[in-house]
């Protein structure tokens, strides 16, 4: 059975890092759904030769407005607290209101305590938990006061003490969960769903690739987390909230349980993407 789409007409979503990969998956099919979309990140089309990667928040905004929605591009670095502000503030001024803010921007790297220098143990730590801190912090009010709002991280259920061989950067993205689910609590009384979603399996991106996270065969599309994404909106925001989602999860109770055309090849892909955090996930029987 294929996703009943929520309609999101009239609503406008706020998403850090939709230059490429799960971010701007999670732009487009938002976008399909009729929601306008504030697309944000470093990369733009002034700068983009500066980098080796494909994608910037412009490209991603025409490709958002080809679906015949609003699109807004503003470039900003998560860890610049004037800038996060800033951004905040031109989002809510160019569309009156935002009502769903997705903190998708992370760094990885994937090393042991030992081997991570000190620079990098630094962005991950200024990337994913300062970062959703920022966006989170200078969101609240705003989401306070809009009717069935949102604030979701692509973030791991916090199911352990230790991540022996990248423990930091498995800190940073729980730290990501941390801050989600306790906004939970302190927004429990505006009625903002504060959720984290994460996928069971590894995810077709460039940071996929270049840290080997298996093969092809254990991928599946971006699509996968922006379609569990879309089942999250479909439920209320009052009485949703302070939970840790898998994508498997979230697809199965809005009765999609047949995944194979999320998967880049025949079969079944492992539990990778879970597995990082939770070394005994199994799928449920």
């Amino acid at each position: 059975m294929s996703l009943a789409r929520p309609d999101l007409t009239g609503s406008t979503a706020f998403v850090t890092g939709t230059t490429r990969g799960i971010g701007k998956q999670l732009a487009l099919s938002l976008a399909d759904c009729g929601c306008n979309i504030v697309s944000t990140g470093k990369t733009t089309d002034d700068t983009v030769d500066e980098t080796p990667l494909e994608g910037t928040i412009e490209q991603t905004a025409r490709e958002v407005r080809e679906r015949g929605v609003q699109a807004h591009a503003i470039e900003l670095d998560v860890r610049d607290t004037s800038a996060v502000e800033a951004a905040v503030e031109e989002a809510i001024d160019h569309f009156g209101e935002v009502d769903i803010v997705i903190n998708n921007a992370s760094a990885i790297q994937l090393a042991p305590v030992a081997e991570l220098p000190a620079d990098r143990f630094d962005l991950l730590t200024e990337v994913n938990v300062r970062g959703t801190h920022l966006v989170s912090r200078a969101f609240a009010d705003h989401l306070a006061d809009v009717d069935d709002a949102w604030l979701l991280a692509n973030a791991p259920p916090v199911t352990t003490d230790r991540a022996p061989g990248k423990a930091p950067y498995a800190w940073t993205k729980l730290g990501m969960s941390f801050l989600t689910l306790s906004l939970a609590e302190e927004l429990a009384d505006a009625d903002v769903g504060c959720n984290t979603f994460w996928p069971v399996t590894a995810i077709d991106t460039r940071a996929t690739r270049y840290f080997g996270l298996g093969t092809e065969d254990d991928w599946r599309s971006p699509a996968v987390v922006a379609d569990a994404v879309l089942a999250l909106l479909a439920r209320d925001p009052a009485e949703c909230t302070g939970h840790s989602f898998y994508d498997e999860e979230l697809l199965a109770a809005a009765d999609v349980t047949d995944l194979s055309a999320y998967n880049l090849t025949d079969g079944d892909p492992e539990p990778i993407s879970a597995r990082l955090f939770d070394p005994d996930f199994e799928r449920p029987a």
